[in-house]
């Protein structure tokens, strides 16, 4: 190394060499460490950044996902109504006229009461020829003032031959063929209804259990019924077939 020169003792400059190079080897570990420290704060300092970020990512709540079509509202039932009721009041009356129906127990709703019907009779012709077949005409009418419903079907009527006098009964369509039918219509007011029945001209008894004969010529009284509403009684007579 230079050796020292000045009016002062070497040891002097070479302690203030020393003390230099100590000051100047302090002053580069103090940059070296405070570089050191700066990067490693800087580090640091990201670190909660990024930490609270993922954080703040892991808090997002997700959006839901699509629903899935199990999920989804049902759609209709097949069975579930399908429009156009039925028909209330003030509708068309022969719309809301209850369809005919095959059971006989079932309720009638809006009944027409008996008292509320007109039942009459007649026949087609006032005489017959013994092996004539008699067609009868029953003719129910409503004569209350609301329309009703009722059973006019064969299983609710019944005619009925009688001797003349009307003391013993020779047939009744309900003996040996009854008809089980049912015809519920909706009666207006005033409004009528026409059924025949056709006889045999033989006798019966209920249940058809006696042997059926020719009815004998004279004088009879036929009825019709209608539940228990009775007609009044019409009269024809048989007579025996021309000699040839």
């Amino acid at each position: 190394m230079i050796e020292p020169q000045g009016p002062l003792p070497p040891e002097v400059y070479w302690r203030r060499r020393l003390l230099a190079i100590v000051g100047g080897v302090v002053a580069v570990i103090v940059v070296i460490a405070l570089i050191v420290w700066a990067g490693s704060s800087s580090d640091d300092g990201s670190d909660p950044a990024n930490a609270a970020a993922t954080d703040s990512a892991s808090q997002t709540p997700k959006a839901p996902a699509p629903a899935s079509s199990s999920s989804q509202a049902p759609a209709p039932s097949s069975d579930a109504p399908s429009g156009g009721g039925q028909h209330g009041e003030g509708g068309d009356p022969s719309e809301s006229a209850p369809a005919p129906t095959s059971d006989a127990s079932a309720p009638i709703e809006n009944l027409c009461p008996d008292q509320s019907l007109s039942v009459v009779l007649y026949t087609d012709k006032p005489t017959y020829t013994q092996g004539d077949q008699p067609v009868f005409t029953l003719v129910t009418t409503n004569g209350s003032l609301a329309a009703c419903n009722r059973d006019l079907g064969k299983n609710a009527q019944n005619v009925i031959v009688r001797s003349l006098d009307g003391a013993r009964t020779l047939w009744s369509a309900q003996d040996c063929a009854p008809d089980k039918a049912v015809n519920v219509q909706l009666l207006q007011p005033g409004q009528q209804v026409n059924d025949d029945t056709t006889w045999s001209g033989t006798t019966s008894s209920p249940g058809c259990k006696k042997p059926r004969q020719q009815i004998p010529a004279g004088a009879y009284q036929a009825i019709a019924k209608v539940g228990e509403k009775e007609s009044a009684p019409i009269t024809f007579n048989v007579v025996k077939p021309a000699q040839q």
